[in-house]
Protein backbone atom coordinates (compact mmCIF):
# COMPACT_ATOMS: atom_id res chain seq x y z
CA UNK A 1 0.00 0.00 0.00
CA UNK A 2 1.13 3.56 -0.86
CA UNK A 3 1.28 5.27 2.60
CA UNK A 4 3.83 8.28 1.59
CA UNK A 5 2.18 11.54 1.43
CA UNK A 6 2.41 13.77 -1.49
CA UNK A 7 4.45 16.69 -1.53
CA UNK A 8 2.34 19.97 -2.69
CA UNK A 9 4.24 23.07 -4.23
CA UNK A 10 2.55 26.21 -3.20
CA UNK A 11 -0.56 27.48 -5.52
CA UNK A 12 0.32 30.02 -7.86
CA UNK A 13 -0.61 33.48 -7.50
CA UNK A 14 -0.79 36.60 -9.75
CA UNK A 15 2.57 37.88 -10.69
CA UNK A 16 4.12 34.30 -10.02
CA UNK A 17 6.59 33.31 -13.16
CA UNK A 18 5.27 30.35 -14.85
CA UNK A 19 8.68 28.57 -16.73
CA UNK A 20 7.24 27.21 -20.73
CA UNK A 21 9.36 24.17 -21.18
CA UNK A 22 9.42 21.99 -24.24
CA UNK A 23 11.28 18.67 -23.12
CA UNK A 24 9.80 16.59 -25.97
CA UNK A 25 8.23 17.46 -29.06
CA UNK A 26 9.45 20.72 -31.44
CA UNK A 27 6.68 23.72 -30.34
CA UNK A 28 5.55 26.19 -33.50
CA UNK A 29 5.84 29.30 -32.40
CA UNK A 30 2.28 31.11 -32.19
CA UNK A 31 0.88 28.43 -30.23
CA UNK A 32 3.89 29.31 -27.59
CA UNK A 33 2.65 33.06 -28.23
CA UNK A 34 -0.74 31.89 -27.33
CA UNK A 35 -0.02 29.65 -24.44
CA UNK A 36 1.90 33.24 -22.95
CA UNK A 37 -1.46 34.91 -23.92
CA UNK A 38 -3.39 32.79 -21.80
CA UNK A 39 -1.72 32.52 -19.21
CA UNK A 40 -1.14 36.64 -18.72
CA UNK A 41 -4.63 36.55 -18.88
CA UNK A 42 -4.83 34.46 -15.51
CA UNK A 43 -2.42 37.57 -14.03
CA UNK A 44 0.91 35.13 -14.40
CA UNK A 45 4.20 35.95 -15.72
CA UNK A 46 6.05 33.03 -18.21
CA UNK A 47 9.59 33.04 -19.48
CA UNK A 48 9.85 30.70 -22.39
CA UNK A 49 13.02 27.97 -22.09
CA UNK A 50 16.42 29.08 -24.30
CA UNK A 51 15.51 26.29 -26.29
CA UNK A 52 12.05 25.85 -26.06
CA UNK A 53 11.00 27.05 -29.86
CA UNK A 54 14.38 24.66 -31.17
CA UNK A 55 14.20 21.49 -33.17
CA UNK A 56 16.63 18.89 -33.14
CA UNK A 57 14.83 16.15 -35.95
CA UNK A 58 11.73 14.52 -34.32
CA UNK A 59 12.85 16.47 -30.75
CA UNK A 60 12.23 20.16 -29.55
CA UNK A 61 16.28 20.34 -29.02
CA UNK A 62 18.89 18.03 -28.42
CA UNK A 63 18.57 16.01 -25.15
CA UNK A 64 21.15 18.40 -23.56
CA UNK A 65 19.47 21.86 -24.24
CA UNK A 66 16.27 20.22 -23.45
CA UNK A 67 17.41 18.88 -20.07
CA UNK A 68 19.20 22.41 -19.99
CA UNK A 69 15.73 24.32 -19.94
CA UNK A 70 13.95 22.04 -17.31
CA UNK A 71 16.60 22.13 -14.49
CA UNK A 72 17.22 25.66 -15.42
CA UNK A 73 12.88 26.45 -14.04
CA UNK A 74 13.57 24.13 -11.47
CA UNK A 75 16.78 25.26 -10.32
CA UNK A 76 15.55 28.86 -9.94
CA UNK A 77 13.70 30.06 -7.05
CA UNK A 78 12.02 32.96 -9.03
CA UNK A 79 10.03 30.25 -10.61
CA UNK A 80 7.15 28.78 -9.29
CA UNK A 81 5.12 26.84 -12.18
CA UNK A 82 6.52 24.48 -15.04
CA UNK A 83 4.09 24.52 -17.68
CA UNK A 84 5.12 21.64 -20.46
CA UNK A 85 4.88 23.01 -23.83
CA UNK A 86 4.38 19.94 -25.93
CA UNK A 87 4.38 15.92 -25.42
CA UNK A 88 5.13 13.94 -28.39
CA UNK A 89 8.29 12.28 -27.72
CA UNK A 90 11.31 12.71 -25.81
CA UNK A 91 11.17 13.14 -22.35
CA UNK A 92 11.98 9.43 -20.98
CA UNK A 93 15.20 10.43 -22.87
CA UNK A 94 16.39 13.12 -20.38
CA UNK A 95 14.30 12.38 -17.11
CA UNK A 96 17.24 10.04 -15.57
CA UNK A 97 19.29 13.48 -15.30
CA UNK A 98 16.74 15.76 -13.79
CA UNK A 99 17.94 17.74 -11.05
CA UNK A 100 15.78 15.87 -8.29
CA UNK A 101 17.74 18.17 -4.97
CA UNK A 102 16.70 21.10 -6.36
CA UNK A 103 12.43 19.51 -6.58
CA UNK A 104 12.75 18.13 -3.04
CA UNK A 105 14.27 21.87 -2.05
CA UNK A 106 11.76 24.07 -3.74
CA UNK A 107 8.98 22.30 -5.20
CA UNK A 108 6.94 24.11 -7.83
CA UNK A 109 3.45 22.97 -10.13
CA UNK A 110 4.34 20.94 -12.80
CA UNK A 111 2.00 20.81 -15.67
CA UNK A 112 1.23 18.65 -18.60
CA UNK A 113 0.42 15.46 -20.00
CA UNK A 114 1.17 12.09 -22.79
CA UNK A 115 4.64 11.84 -22.92
CA UNK A 116 5.06 14.45 -19.68
CA UNK A 117 3.64 11.16 -18.32
CA UNK A 118 7.65 10.13 -18.08
CA UNK A 119 8.24 13.28 -16.11
CA UNK A 120 5.58 12.48 -13.64
CA UNK A 121 6.58 9.16 -12.91
CA UNK A 122 9.93 10.88 -12.00
CA UNK A 123 9.19 13.98 -9.97
CA UNK A 124 6.76 11.10 -7.83
CA UNK A 125 9.58 8.56 -7.76
CA UNK A 126 12.24 11.02 -6.91
CA UNK A 127 10.53 13.83 -4.60
CA UNK A 128 7.02 12.65 -4.27
CA UNK A 129 5.88 16.13 -5.59
CA UNK A 130 2.27 16.31 -6.46
CA UNK A 131 2.01 17.66 -10.51
CA UNK A 132 -0.66 18.49 -12.28
CA UNK A 133 -1.87 16.01 -15.26
CA UNK A 134 -3.47 18.56 -17.83
CA UNK A 135 -3.46 20.24 -21.02
CA UNK A 136 0.48 21.33 -22.30
CA UNK A 137 0.71 24.52 -23.57
CA UNK A 138 -0.05 24.64 -26.97
CA UNK A 139 -3.39 22.54 -26.23
CA UNK A 140 -4.86 25.69 -24.32
CA UNK A 141 -7.64 27.56 -25.77
CA UNK A 142 -9.07 30.36 -24.49
CA UNK A 143 -12.47 30.69 -22.18
CA UNK A 144 -12.98 26.81 -22.20
CA UNK A 145 -13.20 24.23 -19.43
CA UNK A 146 -9.78 22.75 -19.77
CA UNK A 147 -8.00 25.82 -19.72
CA UNK A 148 -10.03 27.00 -16.67
CA UNK A 149 -9.26 23.82 -15.29
CA UNK A 150 -5.54 24.40 -15.37
CA UNK A 151 -5.95 27.47 -13.64
CA UNK A 152 -7.89 26.47 -10.84
CA UNK A 153 -5.24 22.89 -10.62
CA UNK A 154 -2.01 25.90 -10.69
CA UNK A 155 -4.00 28.49 -8.58
CA UNK A 156 -6.38 27.24 -5.95
CA UNK A 157 -6.11 24.54 -3.13
CA UNK A 158 -9.54 23.08 -4.13
CA UNK A 159 -10.41 19.24 -5.11
CA UNK A 160 -11.30 18.09 -8.58
CA UNK A 161 -14.61 16.37 -9.18
CA UNK A 162 -14.48 15.00 -12.58
CA UNK A 163 -18.00 13.15 -13.96
CA UNK A 164 -17.82 10.42 -16.62
CA UNK A 165 -19.71 10.55 -19.97
CA UNK A 166 -22.79 8.98 -19.87
CA UNK A 167 -22.19 5.88 -21.81
CA UNK A 168 -18.81 4.97 -19.50
CA UNK A 169 -18.22 1.65 -19.50
CA UNK A 170 -16.50 -0.33 -16.01
CA UNK A 171 -17.10 -2.41 -13.49
CA UNK A 172 -19.09 -0.88 -10.37
CA UNK A 173 -17.60 0.16 -7.06
CA UNK A 174 -15.91 2.58 -5.59
CA UNK A 175 -12.42 2.38 -4.37
CA UNK A 176 -9.94 5.07 -2.66
CA UNK A 177 -6.11 5.52 -3.23
CA UNK A 178 -3.24 7.68 -4.59
CA UNK A 179 -3.76 8.44 -8.48
CA UNK A 180 -1.01 7.08 -10.70
CA UNK A 181 -1.00 6.69 -14.19
CA UNK A 182 -1.31 8.62 -17.51
CA UNK A 183 -0.62 7.75 -20.72
CA UNK A 184 -0.71 4.29 -21.27
CA UNK A 185 2.18 3.72 -23.74
CA UNK A 186 4.70 6.03 -21.93
CA UNK A 187 3.60 3.57 -18.60
CA UNK A 188 4.65 0.56 -20.49
CA UNK A 189 7.44 2.18 -21.50
CA UNK A 190 8.84 3.04 -17.91
CA UNK A 191 8.15 -0.62 -17.07
CA UNK A 192 11.53 -1.78 -15.52
CA UNK A 193 13.19 1.42 -15.19
CA UNK A 194 13.71 2.95 -11.82
CA UNK A 195 10.45 5.32 -12.35
CA UNK A 196 8.33 2.24 -12.22
CA UNK A 197 6.33 3.35 -8.82
CA UNK A 198 4.43 0.69 -6.47
CA UNK A 199 1.01 0.64 -7.34
CA UNK A 200 -0.60 -1.51 -5.01
CA UNK A 201 -3.34 0.27 -3.11
CA UNK A 202 -3.70 2.80 -6.09
CA UNK A 203 -5.86 4.41 -8.36
CA UNK A 204 -4.27 3.71 -11.91
CA UNK A 205 -5.15 6.36 -14.42
CA UNK A 206 -4.99 5.70 -18.29
CA UNK A 207 -5.43 7.19 -21.63
CA UNK A 208 -4.21 7.20 -25.01
CA UNK A 209 -4.21 8.58 -28.64
CA UNK A 210 -4.05 7.03 -31.98
CA UNK A 211 -3.24 3.30 -31.47
CA UNK A 212 -4.59 0.50 -32.78
CA UNK A 213 -6.32 -2.27 -30.28
CA UNK A 214 -3.32 -4.56 -30.65
CA UNK A 215 -0.83 -1.84 -29.53
CA UNK A 216 -3.59 -1.54 -26.45
CA UNK A 217 -3.46 -4.71 -25.68
CA UNK A 218 0.50 -4.84 -26.06
CA UNK A 219 0.80 -1.75 -23.64
CA UNK A 220 -1.78 -3.41 -21.18
CA UNK A 221 -0.12 -7.44 -21.32
CA UNK A 222 3.21 -5.44 -20.77
CA UNK A 223 1.59 -3.31 -17.38
CA UNK A 224 0.16 -6.70 -16.19
CA UNK A 225 3.59 -8.78 -16.66
CA UNK A 226 5.70 -6.15 -14.72
CA UNK A 227 3.24 -6.14 -12.10
CA UNK A 228 1.68 -2.84 -12.47
CA UNK A 229 -1.65 -4.44 -12.11
CA UNK A 230 -0.64 -6.32 -8.95
CA UNK A 231 -3.18 -5.16 -6.30
CA UNK A 232 -4.61 -1.76 -7.69
CA UNK A 233 -7.50 -0.56 -5.94
CA UNK A 234 -9.21 0.84 -8.98
CA UNK A 235 -8.80 2.53 -12.43
CA UNK A 236 -9.92 5.69 -13.68
CA UNK A 237 -9.51 5.51 -17.46
CA UNK A 238 -9.61 8.61 -19.79
CA UNK A 239 -9.94 9.59 -23.36
CA UNK A 240 -8.71 6.14 -25.81
CA UNK A 241 -8.91 8.87 -28.49
CA UNK A 242 -9.08 7.44 -32.40
CA UNK A 243 -8.11 4.10 -31.07
CA UNK A 244 -10.47 1.71 -32.50
CA UNK A 245 -11.58 -1.43 -30.65
CA UNK A 246 -9.74 0.06 -27.20
CA UNK A 247 -12.87 -0.56 -25.39
CA UNK A 248 -13.27 -4.87 -25.73
CA UNK A 249 -9.60 -4.70 -25.00
CA UNK A 250 -9.62 -2.67 -22.16
CA UNK A 251 -13.14 -4.84 -20.62
CA UNK A 252 -11.09 -7.87 -21.30
CA UNK A 253 -7.76 -6.60 -19.22
CA UNK A 254 -9.46 -4.43 -16.34
CA UNK A 255 -12.25 -6.44 -16.16
CA UNK A 256 -11.26 -9.49 -14.07
CA UNK A 257 -9.05 -7.62 -11.75
CA UNK A 258 -11.88 -7.58 -9.06
CA UNK A 259 -11.91 -3.51 -8.75
CA UNK A 260 -13.70 -0.88 -9.57
CA UNK A 261 -13.29 0.45 -12.97
CA UNK A 262 -14.50 3.73 -14.00
CA UNK A 263 -14.85 4.50 -18.04
CA UNK A 264 -15.85 7.89 -19.96
CA UNK A 265 -13.85 10.56 -17.90
CA UNK A 266 -12.99 13.72 -20.00
CA UNK A 267 -9.36 13.22 -19.11
CA UNK A 268 -6.60 12.99 -22.09
CA UNK A 269 -6.28 13.81 -25.44
CA UNK A 270 -9.01 15.71 -26.30
CA UNK A 271 -9.74 19.38 -26.01
CA UNK A 272 -12.35 18.75 -23.21
CA UNK A 273 -9.50 17.24 -21.00
CA UNK A 274 -10.12 18.50 -17.37
CA UNK A 275 -6.82 18.75 -15.33
CA UNK A 276 -6.82 16.77 -12.21
CA UNK A 277 -3.75 15.95 -9.65
CA UNK A 278 -1.39 12.74 -9.42
CA UNK A 279 0.27 11.85 -6.32
CA UNK A 280 -2.59 12.49 -4.79
CA UNK A 281 -6.08 10.68 -2.66
CA UNK A 282 -8.51 10.30 -4.92
CA UNK A 283 -11.69 8.57 -4.85
CA UNK A 284 -13.90 6.94 -7.58
CA UNK A 285 -17.43 5.87 -7.28
CA UNK A 286 -19.02 3.96 -10.46
CA UNK A 287 -22.55 4.83 -9.18
CA UNK A 288 -22.03 8.74 -9.24
CA UNK A 289 -19.69 8.51 -12.19
CA UNK A 290 -17.14 10.71 -10.40
CA UNK A 291 -13.55 10.89 -9.97
CA UNK A 292 -12.56 13.26 -7.17
CA UNK A 293 -8.69 14.59 -6.40
CA UNK A 294 -7.34 16.55 -3.81
CA UNK A 295 -5.77 19.57 -5.12
CA UNK A 296 -2.32 19.38 -6.17
CA UNK A 297 -1.28 22.67 -4.88
CA UNK A 298 -1.54 24.20 -1.06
Amino acid sequence: MIDVVAVRPPRLRAGDLVALVAPAGPVPEDQAARTERILAGWGLRTRQGRHSLGRSGFLSGTDDERLADLNAALRDPSVRGVMCLRGGYGSQRIVDRLDFAAVRADPKVVVGFSDITALHLALWCEARLATVHGPVGVALREDTPAAEAVRRSMMTAEPVVVTAGPAAAGVPGRADGILLGGNLTLLAASCGTRHQPPVAGAILLLEEVNEAAYRVDRSLVQLRRAGWLDGVAGVALGHFTNCPGADAVLAEHLGGLGVPVLGGLPIGHDLAQIAVGLGLPARIDTAAGTLTVEAPAR
